[in-house]
């Protein structure tokens, strides 16, 4: 039996029952097979596997709020911290009625690949708490962010762990998270926490930033094939920050979005989402009611209650933006038979690795969302290194210094898939330039 099916194994057997986090790091691990098969003496010897799929940390904690009734509520809270090899812990926090740690640990064994690739100076981590914030009054958002931050704010720090937001955790979240922690300790330390408003230390663009970042590594894969964004349409999943970033740029480099979803179903607008109704994007995020068919009411077009759009309506490209494992076998038979050739995967692991495996066998390209949705926590390094500064970037240089990092992420695999002689696969690539970079350093600081 190989080190990598060995870990594996163990893995599966101290993790059972987590399933989206085996499913991760089964994928990882298959992809990276090449490079342990070169190095497998020392790092059997220093276990950099086994270390690197068990966490640094798991944090689980209570958090008791008072709704605007004046009743009490329970929720748990999480922050896993997962590999810090190459900087302090970063990733966001998840607020959603589906949170557990199975989904914290899968989020953050993937933010530490992510993070690698960008080439800064970050560790993997995730967090967030099973708290819904749909439907809720902003001073509860209020009380219940204040009591999450009154757990949590002992494991972060600007050099520790910086946290940022994630699906339900925007900037008044962030706002609410900020205040309570300066109370706490006592001093502006705005670099502990990202996402942060501009006028206490956030970066202009970094709400738009993962589907900007989505757009230019999507214009780097069309580039190598010979291919541009102009006059190609998209189908895009989610209708908050991601897929409202990923919508602007896609319009401004003259694409044109038909589709977006929410929990209820999908609407499909042929005329394109454009003008004011990305603005309206805005408004629907902000309302609080999480419905799409908000946008088929004021914009009157096709509403579909209940489904996604994959494989249901054809588009040059396929861009999920909500949540993992939206992709199914069975939405990727129906893409392959409806001849949807590329797959650009923004939101965390939306396609399960039975439907990506059977994409890639019949020839859809396949962009990984390790690299693709990397230009939000580029930006929010992006942001600590402009509090660590005490400066503010221009927009125009955060969407450059944006667009920079994610053409070196496309060159970065594609130099680790010639390496290998591995064609121009970007699932195996991500995995094995990421693995390469969190490896190295582990072996570099030794044993502890």
């Amino acid at each position: 039996m190989s080190y990598v099916q060995d870990v594996f194994e163990m893995t599966a057997r101290e993790n059972r029952g987590q399933v989206q986090f085996l499913q991760t790091v089964g994928e990882v691990l298959r992809s990276i097979q090449p490079a342990v098969e070169q190095n497998e003496g020392v790092l059997k010897k220093f276990r950099i596997l086994e270390r690197m799929v068990e966490p640094d940390r798991q944090l689980i904690f209570r958090v008791t709020w008072e709704d605007d009734k004046g009743e009490f509520h329970v929720n748990r809270g999480y922050r896993v911290q997962f590999n810090n090899a190459i900087g302090p812990y970063k990733g966001g926090l998840r607020f959603q009625g589906n949170v557990n740690l199975d989904m914290m640990k899968f989020l953050a064994f993937e933010q530490t690949f992510k993070n690698s690739l960008t080439s800064l100076p970050m560790g993997g981590a995730k967090g967030g708490s099973d708290f819904d914030p749909t439907g809720k009054s902003e001073n509860e958002i209020m009380r219940f962010c204040q009591a999450f931050m009154t757990e949590l704010y002992r494991h972060i720090g600007p050099n520790m762990d910086v946290p940022a937001g994630d699906m339900g955790v925007g900037g008044r979240e962030i706002g609410y998270l900020f205040g309570q922690y300066k109370r706490i300790v006592g001093a502006f330390e705005n670099g502990v926490l990202t996402g942060k408003g501009l006028s206490y230390g956030g970066s202009l663009i970094r709400p738009e930033a993962t589907g900007y970042g989505a757009t230019y590594f999507l214009t780097e894969v069309l580039r190598h094939e010979g291919e541009n964004i102009k006059g190609k349409t998209f189908c895009l999943s989610g209708f908050g920050n991601v897929a409202w970033g990923a919508t602007k740029k896609i319009t401004e480099l003259g694409g044109k979005v038909v589709t977006l979803s929410g929990p209820d179903g999908y609407v499909y607008d042929p005329d394109g989402v454009s003008g004011e109704k990305m603005d309206f994007m805005l408004k629907m995020r902000a309302s609080n009611r999480n419905l799409v068919k908000d946008y088929a009411d004021r914009y009157p077009c096709e509403y579909v209650a209940g489904k996604k759009p994959w494989g249901n309506v054809k588009a040059d490209v396929y861009m999920p933006c909500a949540t993992q494992n939206e992709i199914t076998l069975d939405d990727a038979v129906a893409m392959v038979a409806m001849g949807v050739p590329v797959l650009n995967e923004v939101s965390n692991m939306p396609t399960t690795n039975e439907a990506c495996a059977y994409l890639q066998q019949h020839g859809v390209l396949v962009a990984p969302s390790k690299a693709v949705n990397a230009g939000g926590v580029a930006t929010s390094g992006l942001e600590m290194s402009q509090n660590s500064e005490r400066l503010n970037w221009s927009a125009q240089e955060v969407d450059m210094r944006l667009r920079d990092i994610m053409r070196d992420i496309h060159d970065k695999i594609c130099d680790t898939l010639t390496e290998y002689n591995m064609g121009y696969n970007l699932v195996a690539g991500a995995n094995l330039a990421g693995f390469k970079k969190v490896a190295e350093a582990m072996l570099a600081e030794g044993v502890y």
